[in-house]
């Protein structure tokens, strides 16, 4: 499928969508988390940022700002594996997605079955927030914790993994 240049395209619940690709400050945040996930994950597991993954109960193939699951898991033929092999889903909102990244990926991760749903939320309506969710049952998260942009937030085992979400530029 051709898309516009400087476009991504994803499957969200049935409906294809074109978004402009992330801006410079979305970038650096999600390479901030990759490089602390790199460090904390075991050897035989990979951080993705380009991994379309599939949520086929939702009619959904969307890319996550950042994947994290068993090499063995996402080495196979096509472009898509499934959401369910998945340990971590990291989101950055974007104006362009913030409202799919709060609730419509949120939720196909969770009936996936992912474990951990991380939510930077540049925009949300009180300012600056990071939510780690967790304990999906159905199509619905848990939050574990939230903090405003400044704190720090603290992954559980298997990742073991404090970040300090100062670090993190807003707007």
């Amino acid at each position: 499928m051709d898309w516009p240049e400087g476009c991504k395209v994803e499957i969200i619940e049935g409906i294809i969508t074109v978004a402009p690709t992330p801006s410079a400050r979305h970038n650096n945040i999600a390479y901030r988390v990759l490089r602390r996930l790199a460090a904390a994950i075991p050897e035989e597991w990979g951080v993705y940022q380009t991994q379309s993954v599939a949520i086929p109960t939702r009619l959904s193939a969307f890319v996550p700002d950042l994947f994290v699951a068993p090499l063995a898991d996402v080495d196979g033929p096509g472009h898509l594996v499934p959401a369910a092999v998945g340990e971590l889903v990291v989101e950055v909102t974007s104006p362009s997605n913030a409202s799919t990244d709060r609730i419509t990926k949120a939720a196909g991760c969770a009936e996936a079955g992912v474990p951990l749903y991380l939510l930077i939320d540049r925009h949300a309506p009180g300012g600056p927030t990071v939510t780690l969710y967790g304990e999906p049952k159905g199509d619905v998260y848990r939050v574990l914790r939230a903090v405003p942009f400044g704190e720090e937030i603290h992954l559980p085992a298997p990742f073991d993994l404090t970040l300090d979400t100062a670090e993190f530029p807003a707007g």
